[in-house]
């Protein structure tokens, strides 16, 4: 699939990483879907120790209203726009038939992939991904699913740089309060989040001072102020967000580009990070 604007159709190994329950088996939700490296790798070696972070909501691909037929070349373009090094990615949908555009997305722009399924949608599995320039040293996942209405997971993937390893955390959290709270207190006290550099991206659904916001401001960094990233249209809330313990946040900044602000419902955030 060519990642270009305007284009309008594209269509295991598993490693436990230490401390993180193994995702459960195939055809249980949620549960680790798909690791793979490109066919032709944009970096080798370790990561650098300085590099560009990502987190964007596709919507299921299917632009700002959600009404449409399905356009990832759309969301892809975006991608490419941002020229990020590690992005975390929500609502990704992978078709129960038919090329899968997440992984013509990763191959077109040279970036290792692993998808985590949270539920089988009609069209096909709904989940999360990571998307890197540098191959992971572990992938797993967490089941965050505390309430029966909502699936919900993080995905850890780890990764060696000169000096030592980096965890990067990718979720979506949940719309209920009581519910995001518990996901939040399940993440932070989690014992990859003790244990070395560690980012946190995301769609949070942060949007007011709830107990969830408050504890992860409170436990863990970022010296600068949220870009609202939703509406995409025209944002005001800020849902997505890139926090960090271990990790210098340099910038962050929200991804204002007329084709962002019509691939999706929300924006991406990208943040310059040191480790």
């Amino acid at each position: 699939m060519a990642v270009r604007r305007g284009a309008r159709k594209t269509k295991k190994m598993q490693r436990k990483a230490p401390g993180l329950p193994q995702a459960p088996v195939a055809g249980s939700t949620p549960h680790l879907g798909l690791v793979r490296a490109p066919l032709s790798p944009s970096e080798s070696g370790r990561m650098r120790k300085r590099i560009a972070v990502a987190t964007y909501n596709v919507h299921r691909w299917t632009g700002i209203n959600g009404r449409g037929a399905p356009d990832p070349a759309r969301a892809g373009f975006v991608i490419s726009e941002l020229r990020a090094d590690v992005i975390a990615l929500q609502e990704v949908l992978r078709p129960h038939r038919g090329e899968d555009p997440l992984e013509a997305i990763a191959d077109a722009l040279g970036l290792h992939v692993a998808f985590a399924c949270t539920r089988v949608h009609k069209r096909g599995e709904l989940g999360n991904a990571i998307l890197s320039r540098w191959p992971m040293s572990g992938v797993s996942v967490l089941d965050l699913s505390f309430s029966r209405m909502e699936r919900r997971l993080a995905m850890a993937a780890q990764f060696a740089f000169d000096g030592g390893e980096l965890d990067v955390v990718a979720t979506h959290l949940s719309l209920g309060d009581r519910t995001r709270h518990r996901q939040v207190r399940s993440l932070l006290d989690h014992p990859r989040f003790g244990g070395g550099p560690t980012l946190l991206l995301g769609d949070m659904n942060a949007w007011r001072q709830c107990k969830a916001t408050r504890a992860l401001d409170d436990e863990l960094h970022n010296n600068m102020r949220w870009p609202p990233s939703f509406p995409a249209a025209r944002p005001v809330l800020a849902l997505d967000r890139i926090y960090s313990r271990g990790v210098e946040i340099i910038a962050v900044e929200a991804h204002r580009t007329g084709a962002a602000r019509s691939a999706s419902d929300h924006l991406p955030v990208v943040a310059e990070v040191q480790l």
